[in-house]
């Protein structure tokens, strides 16, 4: 991993992480590393009935990230820069919102034992947006078992990623407002948000493009 470049995007369901995770792979040519969340055979349940199947969901994806995350740490002759949309971190967000305390409690025990060998990414892009947009992108995106997917979720979970991240000291991080931009369909946003990333980044920055 010494050798390798570790950047890691993340954010709320829709706000596009896979999508700029895919863009910037090709653009820099880096090894891409995608979260498996349609394997998941309890997340279709869970969004029907979050209560029910919300431990085993979040379960199944502690593991199936921490076992990604250990072949991250394989030596790949072909790239210097490693992409991936997620980290490992936000499975505890995820788990904060739809846990009740005594599934928390029996989760954090697991988390932590599996959290010891997880390397860190050395830039974290955080994509930022409003509810609105978000559930703008989810019924545009149109993946069924998303469907039942509520705005108060979403709210939800904005705000526990919200406060992560403004208190997150663990390396450097790009903070982007996704509100406003369209980095999928619009070129010239892509290309701005490139630059952006090719500057060095210390501590946190945060990038808020003006609207078109």
């Amino acid at each position: 991993m010494k050798n390798l470049y570790y950047i890691a995007i993340e954010g709320v369901i829709g706000v596009g992480k896979t999508s700029l995770a895919k863009l910037l792979a090709e653009r820099l040519n880096a090894k891409l590393v995608l979260e498996k969340f349609e394997e998941n055979p309890f997340l279709e349940d869970f969004y029907w009935d979050k209560e029910r199947f919300a431990f085993q969901t979040q379960l199944w994806f502690l593991l199936s990230r921490y076992r990604q995350q250990q072949e991250l740490q394989q030596v790949d002759l072909f790239h210097r820069l490693l992409m991936t949309d997620y980290m490992f971190v936000k499975d505890r967000l995820f788990a904060f919102i739809n846990l009740d305390d005594k599934e928390l409690a029996l989760y954090e025990k697991i988390a932590d034992l599996l959290e010891r060998d997880i390397p860190e990414p050395d830039l974290v892009i955080y994509l930022q947006a409003d509810t609105e947009r978000l559930m703008q992108n989810i019924r545009d995106r149109g993946r069924s078992y998303e469907s039942h997917i509520t705005p108060d979720y979403i709210d939800s979970l904005n705000q526990v990623y919200n406060q992560y991240f403004l208190q997150y000291k663990e390396g450097p991080l790009l903070i982007i407002n996704a509100t406003e931009i369209d980095f999928v369909h619009n070129p010239d946003d892509l290309e701005e948000l490139i630059q952006t990333i090719r500057q060095p980044i210390t501590g946190t920055k945060f990038y808020n493009p003006s609207k078109k």
